[in-house]
């Protein structure tokens, strides 16, 4: 009884380590990453039902950091290995992320509390995913590649395109309508006869599997709760009714007094509805009731004077830059993106 004891004990020990170790970015980002300014008040041309917290602009960035991750590592494992993935590196940009955005919230009312425990809780979940990926891909994964040598497995390219896949897939839908189940059995239909190909079958058929349950948990407890709208509304100028109406994704509502309301898409595809509206002449006054939007952008520079945040990209040679802009100078915004040096990226709506 007293070796069960202490094995009961010693595991206790390094679950409660373990707790405190997800939970350590957390808190330093509560406790250490308060917001700074004051909020200043603005008048809206919209409803109060159609306003979104302006907070929410920088807030959304820690989500596509996740998304962005899983593009870089789908870019690494293309032609490398996945312990070629800077795993520590993405998590420390999550939560250097989110407390640059936390103190810059302040200005924007600071954050609200659903927005906080759910920035918070796929912190701690994307945390956890890549330290657990590490630790097998430096220490099992490695040796498997060793053994296989320099040429590449069949499950080695298939891994990378299923990679490619799913990172493209999140930028416009919930990760837990992925299909992992289907990525499983691909791997295990097209499984050779290398050892290398059997440690990938195994590893990733165990974490897909793994996903797959756990997706199914979210899922059911987002469609209790009801999942975010998939639109929202901003008031636009200088274009014709006649021409907004032709832009797929943009519906319109009505007039203002400052312009026209319209209803659009949002997440990736309103970055492409924006661009298009930009082309076509239109500027925003506001969105979904806020005069300020934040965007990132991509260049071969590793900082710029606007930005709020820089950080390079795995598996590419240039840097990522948060811009924090004011609603009204969005369209010509993009429009200087346009011409250069830096390239628009991203819209992070509310």
């Amino acid at each position: 009884m007293r070796g069960i004891f202490r094995w009961f004990w010693r595991l206790s020990l390094v679950g409660v380590v373990v707790v405190a170790g997800l939970a350590a970015p957390a808190l330093w980002v509560e406790f250490g990453c308060r917001p700074q300014g004051a909020a200043t008040a603005s008048e809206s041309l919209l409803p109060p039902q159609h306003h979104r917290a302006e907070a929410r602009t920088l807030l959304t960035y820690p989500e596509w950091h996740i998304v962005h991750a899983y593009d870089d590592y789908a870019a690494i494992i293309r032609d490398g290995d996945p312990h070629d993935f800077g795993f520590v590196q993405a998590v420390a940009g999550y939560w250097s992320s989110l407390c640059t955005l936390a103190r810059a919230s302040g200005q924007m009312g600071g954050i609200d509390g659903p927005t906080k425990q759910l920035v918070y809780t796929i912190g701690v979940s994307f945390t956890a995913e890549m330290m657990m990926k590490a630790a097998y891909e430096e220490t099992l994964g490695r040796l498997a590649t060793l053994v296989r040598g320099e040429t590449r497995a069949p499950l080695d390219d298939l891994s990378a395109d299923q990679a490619g896949d799913y990172a493209a897939f999140l930028t416009q839908t919930p990760w837990y309508l992925w299909d992992f189940r289907a990525d499983a059995q691909e791997l295990s239909e097209a499984v050779g006869p290398g050892l290398r190909d059997t440690e990938r079958r195994v590893a990733l058929g165990l974490e897909n599997r793994a996903k797959a349950a756990y997706a199914k948990v979210i899922a059911r407890a987002v469609g209790e709760v009801g999942p975010d709208a998939q639109t929202m509304r901003s008031v636009v100028k200088g274009a014709r009714v006649a021409d907004l109406a032709q832009i797929a994704g943009v519906r319109i509502i009505g007039a203002a007094s400052g312009g026209i309301v319209i209803e659009t898409l949002r997440y990736r595809a309103f970055t492409a509805i924006a661009r298009t509206l930009a082309a076509g002449g239109a500027q925003f006054v506001e969105i979904a009731g806020n005069d300020q939007i934040m965007v990132t952008a991509l260049s071969d520079a590793p900082s710029d004077p606007r930005a709020l945040l820089s950080m390079p990209r795995q598996g590419r040679t240039d840097h990522r830059h948060l811009i924090l802009l004011e609603v009204s100078a969005l369209s010509d915004s993009i429009a200087g993106f346009r011409a250069g040096p830096l390239t628009l990226e991203h819209i992070h709506d509310y």
